[in-house]
C-alpha cells in the first residue's frame, strides 16, 4: 500500500485511470456453483451514478448492485462498508489514533477536531432488495442489512440504494484539499459490499489499515464540474465528451454546454473502484509497446524540480511494468494510472495515488512499491486485514529487486533494510506475530515492521531455504494459480512446496504464527571438528562456510530434517540436523582458519556475533 518510513528505520511502506478502451484481457474466475470442498468466491456487478458538488464536497449516489451468492450457504444478512464514516469525531479510527502509543502522524488527533463541514459520511437514504424496501442499520463504518428473503446458493439478487455523502478533509488516504492542494482523492468512497468467504463475513470497522473486496465489474457515471480532470480505475467510455487529454486525436470533441461533464467508466474484473479529480491536473499518456497505456496526472503548479521528476518517471514506470510482468505474471489490463493525491502512497484498482512533491529516488520508489501492489493484493487479492504481510511484505520484496535492477544499484542484498527493521523490534521486545490482525497490533511500529519487513523476509529467507531459482518459480506459479482469487498463507506455502519438493509447514508456522527467533552459533572448533548450536527457538537449515589455513574455502549445507529435502546447491551436503538436537558436529578434511554461518546473510539470525569463529 505505501512505502512507510519510520524515523528510526528506513522501512519500505508506501502506497487510478482512464483510457478510451472498453476491453481487457482479464480472465474470469471459473468457479460459480461450489460445494464445501471446492474453491468459491462471491461476485458483484455495480452500476453507480454519482453527482458531485465541488463547492460543498458533497455528492449524491444511485447504486444498483447485483450480488451473486456462489457460496454453499444460505445468507440471511449482508453487510456494506461505509468507510467515510470513520472521519468523524469519536469514531473508532479517531479513538484508536488518540490512544495508541505511536500514532500515525498523518492522523494524530485531527479527526477529533473536524467541523461538520469537514467530516466524512455516507448516509444510506433507501435500500431495496429485488424492488422491495429492506431493513438496514448504520453502525459506525458498517451497514447491517437484514434481508427480506434469504439469498440461496447460486442465486443473484439486486440491491438498489440511494445515498448522500460528504468528502472528509484529507487525513488518511481519502479526502479533499490535501496538503499538496489536490482537490479530491476519492478512495473507499462508495457503499461497498463486504466480502463473504469460507471463513464467513469480513466486517472489521475501518480503523486505518487495509481492505478486502469482492471481485466484480463496475460501471460508474460521474457528473462533475467541467474544469476538473479525472483519473482513476477503469476505462473511459466517452472520451470525446470530456476531452482533458483522453480524446482520440483527429476526432471532433462533443462537449456539453452545461457546467458539468459526464464521465462514464467501466472497470472489469476488479474488487474496487477509485478516482481522483483536480482542476489543475496535467494529464500525460505514455504508450507502451505491448499496448498498455500509462496515465500520469499531477498538478501543473508543482515546483520545477518535482515537475521534471514526474516527466522522468514515465518511461521508468514502463520499465517497472515490464519487470513485474516478467517476474510475476503479465499485467492483465490495458492501462494503469499514477495520480498525485492521497497522503503518501496507496494502491487501488488499475491505479495508485501518491504524493507528488518528492525527490527523484522517493518518487520512483513509491511508484515501484505501489505498482507492485497491483500483483500482490490487487491480482493476488489476499485479505489485507488478516494477512498484511502477504500484501506489504511480498510487494516490498519484489519492488526492492526491481529498484535494484532498474536503477542499477548493485546491492548484493537489496532487502537489508527489512532485516534491520526486524532486528529492531526483536531487540526492543515489541515484536508481534504476523498472524495478528492488522488493526490490533499494539503499536504502529510493530505492525509496520511485521507487515513490510518480516513479510519481505519471508520470501528473501525462503531463497536461503529452497534456493533463489525456486522462489522465482514459486512467484510465477503462485500468480498462475491464484490471480483473480483470494489466496491465503497456505497457498503460497503449498506453491513453494510443489515447486521445490521441500516440506515447509514448519517454516510457515514458525515465521508467521510465532515470534520464535533464529539464533545459531559456532560452539567450538576442535582440530578438524566443528560443533554448532541452536540457541533460538526457530529451526533452520544452515549454510556454513569454512576457510582453511591454506586459503581455500568450502561451503557446507546442513538440511533441516523436517524439510524432507534440500535446496540445489554446489555446497557439500551434510547429514540432516533434527529439531530436537541442540548441537551438531561435523568433520572437515584440513586445518581450519575460520568458520562462518550463513555467508549470504539471508537468514534472519538475531545475533550475528556468534556466527563467525576464527582460529587464533
Amino acid at each position: 500500500m505505501k512505502k512507510i518510513i519510520f524515523s528510526l528505520l528506513l522501512l519500505p511502506m508506501i502506497s487510478c485511470a482512464t483510457v478510451n478502451k472498453s476491453t481487457t484481457n482479464t480472465k474470469p474466475v471459473k468457479a460459480t456453483v461450489q460445494n464445501n470442498n471446492g474453491y468459491w468466491q462471491q461476485h458483484v456487478d455495480y452500476k453507480m451514478d454519482i453527482d458531485m458538488d465541488v463547492k460543498t464536497y458533497q455528492y449524491k449516489g444511485n447504486q444498483k448492485l447485483v450480488y451473486t451468492n456462489n457460496s454453499p450457504d444460505v445468507l440471511d444478512k449482508v453487510f456494506y462498508h461505509l468507510y467515510f464514516n470513520a472521519f468523524q469525531p469519536n469514531s473508532q479510527m479517531d479513538i484508536r489514533s488518540r490512544n495508541i502509543a505511536d500514532p500515525d502522524g498523518r492522523v494524530g488527533d485531527r479527526i477529533s477536531t473536524l467541523s461538520p463541514s469537514e467530516i466524512g459520511y455516507i448516509k444510506v437514504n433507501s435500500l431495496k432488495q429485488n424492488g422491495t424496501a429492506v431493513r438496514h442499520e448504520t453502525v459506525g463504518t458498517i451497514l447491517e442489512v437484514t434481508l427480506n428473503q434469504p439469498i440461496q446458493p447460486g442465486e443473484s439478487v439486486t440491491f438498489d440504494m440511494l445515498f448522500d455523502a460528504q468528502v472528509p478533509k484529507q487525513i488518511r488516504r481519502s479526502g479533499r484539499d490535501s496538503k499538496e492542494g489536490v482537490a479530491l482523492s476519492m478512495t473507499q468512497w462508495y457503499p461497498k459490499m463486504a466480502e463473504y468467504d469460507f471463513e464467513g463475513w469480513h466486517t472489521p470497522p475501518y480503523i486505518g489499515r487495509e481492505f478486502h473486496g469482492v471481485w466484480g465489474n463496475f460501471e460508474v457515471t460521474l457528473h462533475i464540474d467541467k474544469n476538473y480532470v479525472v483519473g482513476g480505475s477503469g476505462y473511459l467510455q466517452n472520451p470525446q465528451e470530456v476531452g482533458h487529454g483522453y480524446e482520440k486525436k483527429g476526432e471532433q470533441l462533443n462537449l456539453p454546454s452545461g457546467n458539468k461533464l459526464t464521465w462514464k467508466f467501466t472497470a472489469p474484473n476488479v474488487h474496487d473502484f477509485t478516482w481522483a479529480a483536480d482542476p489543475e491536473y496535467i494529464h500525460d499518456t505514455y504508450k507502451m509497446d505491448n499496448g498498455i497505456d500509462l496515465h500520469f496526472l499531477y498538478k501543473k503548479t508543482l515546483e520545477p524540480v518535482f515537475f521534471e521528476n514526474w516527466k522522468k518517471l514515465q518511461p521508468k514506470t514502463a520499465e517497472l511494468m515490464e519487470y513485474f510482468s516478467a517476474n510475476i505474471g503479465q499485467y492483465p489490463y490495458k492501462q494503469y494510472s499514477v495520480i498525485q493525491g492521497g497522503d503518501g502512497g496507496m494502491e487501488y484498482a488499475m491505479c495508485t495515488l501518491i504524493t507528488g512533491k518528492r525527490k527523484w529516488g522517493s518518487l520512483f520508489g513509491v511508484t515501484a512499491h505501489e505498482l507492485a501492489h497491483t500483483w500482490f493484493q490487487f491480482l493476488l487479492a489476499t485479505n489485507e486485514s488478516k494477512h498484511p504481510w502477504m500484501d506489504e511484505g511480498f510487494t516490498t520484496y519484489i519492488s526492492n529487486k526491481a529498484e535494484n535492477e532498474i536503477l542499477g544499484e548493485g546491492k548484493e542484498n537489496p532487502h537489508e533494510g527489512s532485516y534491520r527493521g526486524y532486528n529492531y523490534v526483536v531487540k526492543n521486545n515489541i515484536e508481534e506475530p504476523l498472524s495478528t490482525h492488522a488493526d490490533r497490533y499494539h503499536t504502529n511500529t510493530a505492525y509496520g515492521v511485521a507487515s513490510y519487513s518480516k513479510g519481505n523476509i519471508f520470501l528473501s529467507q525462503l531463497e536461503y531455504i529452497i534456493g533463489a531459482e525456486n522462489v522465482a518459480k514459486t512467484l510465477k506459479k503462485y500468480f498462475e494459480d491464484f490471480s483473480f482469487k483470494h489466496p491465503i498463507p497456505n497457498d503460497i506455502k503449498r506453491t513453494a512446496e510443489k515447486v521445490s519438493g521441500i516440506h515447509l509447514d514448519w517454516y510457515l508456522n514458525e515465521w508467521t504464527q510465532t515470534t520464535h527467533t533464529i539464533d545459531y552459533g559456532i560452539k567450538s572448533v576442535n582440530g578438524k571438528e566443528v560443533t554448532l548450536e541452536r540457541i533460538g527457538k526457530m529451526p533452520m537449515p544452515l549454510d556454513v562456510e569454512v576457510t582453511y589455513a591454506d586459503g581455500s574455502k568450502e561451503l557446507f549445507n546442513i538440511p533441516l530434517r523436517m524439510m524432507r529435502g534440500e535446496k540445489k546447491s554446489s555446497a557439500t551436503k551434510l547429514e540432516d540436523w533434527t529439531f530436537a538436537h541442540p548441537t551438531y558436529s561435523f568433520s572437515i578434511s584440513k586445518e581450519v582458519k575460520s568458520v562462518e554461518i550463513d555467508p549470504s546473510k539471508l537468514m534472519a539470525d538475531v545475533n550475528s556475533e556468534n556466527n563467525t569463529f576464527s582460529v587464533k
